[in-house]
């Protein structure tokens, strides 16, 4: 992918950058492309070499349609569940490394659904307060709403996503309860025919 002086961009667990300009830098002896970005909410330069654009995950700042797609999957009722504090900070952590903003989403959902059963550690604490950044920073940018508009429109779509996923968990139970009341139906009616 390659990118033109004022792009959009996003830097993963960084945020969003503008490439301010595109240079060559001799570093060793060798001469390599760097696209230098300036990093808008910290306002820090960053350079990323233009042969690594896709190791770092460097991308593109979604577009209008990819918000309503955002919001939907925000707002859908699936939330992955790990039941283990490891394996549950591995795999968020690597989907805040892979720049995808569908993944952070996805980071944001578990972490805040698990905040409201107990109290996260500090490292999930921080990445969660991540997630929330990235997302509010990238789609206000993109929508050029203000920062807090965005956050209270993310917060709306997570209580949808609770309240979807509360509705199916109690379907669940019901369904999984059903041939247990059944069972129990059937040897009531077979207890009185005897």
């Amino acid at each position: 992918m390659t990118f033109e002086v004022g792009d959009k961009v996003i830097y993963p667990n960084h945020g969003l950058g503008i490439v301010e300009r595109i240079e060559d830098k001799t570093i060793l002896g060798t001469t390599c492309g760097f696209y230098h970005l300036r990093i808008v909410a910290n306002d820090t330069s960053v350079l990323v070499p233009v042969s690594n654009v896709d190791g770092v995950g460097l991308r593109r700042a979604i577009g209008d349609q990819e918000v309503e797609r955002l919001f939907g999957l925000l707002g859908d009722g699936k939330i992955d569940n790990h039941q283990n504090w490891k394996g549950r900070f591995k795999d968020n952590s690597e989907k805040m490394r892979s720049g995808s903003i569908y993944d952070v989403a996805d980071v944001l959902k578990s972490l805040t659904f698990l905040a409201k059963s107990k109290s996260l550690s500090f490292r999930e604490k921080r990445m969660l307060d991540r997630a929330k950044f990235l997302i509010v920073s990238e789609v206000s940018e993109v929508m050029r709403e203000s920062a807090p508009a965005i956050e209270a429109r993310v917060e709306r779509a997570l209580e949808r996503c609770f309240m979807a996923n509360a509705r199916t968990t109690a379907r669940a139970k019901v369904v999984k309860a059903a041939p247990r009341v059944a069972a129990a139906a059937s040897n009531r009616r077979a207890v009185r025919a005897s």
